[in-house]
């Protein structure tokens, strides 16, 4: 770990009462890890608002298994973008639906665009992409 640095923050009595009582329901031991925390939230969010930013993350989609040719399309695309696509985890949720979740790395723009095709699949009823830094910088 790197030198630590202290700073004074001025903040709203009742503010600091809501956050600590969020950061113990989060199980944080001290107010210093729970700003750490956001910070790096905060940049690595900021970092991967650059189009050429490598991040991972994860593709979560929903769908009826029922659809035409869903499953087909949706195995195709992730073999044809098999650099970017790292893994899949492919859920039963009942009898008529699906949960998928597709992990991803590779340059922002290209994850975002690979999200975007995924999520708006005919067939898929939910979808959400998750990006985070792939650590280096944070």
């Amino acid at each position: 770990m790197s030198e630590l640095s202290r700073i004074g923050v001025a903040i709203d009595s009742e503010l600091l009462e809501k956050f600590d009582r969020l950061i113990t329901r989060r199980g944080y031991e001290n107010r210093s890890e729970a700003f750490r925390d956001l910070i790096r939230d905060e940049l690595v969010e900021e970092s991967w608002k650059s189009p050429d930013s490598v991040v991972v993350g994860t593709v979560t989609l929903v769908y009826d298994h029922h659809v035409r040719l869903l499953s087909e399309k949706l195995t195709d695309f992730e073999h044809d973008h098999h650099k970017s696509i790292l893994s899949t985890l492919h859920v039963h949720l009942d009898h008529d639906h699906c949960l998928e979740v597709i992990v991803v790395r590779g340059r922002a723009a290209a994850v975002q665009k690979i999200a975007d095709t995924l999520i708006s699949t005919k067939g898929v009823k939910h979808g959400r992409l998750t990006i985070t830094s792939a650590g280096g910088e944070i």
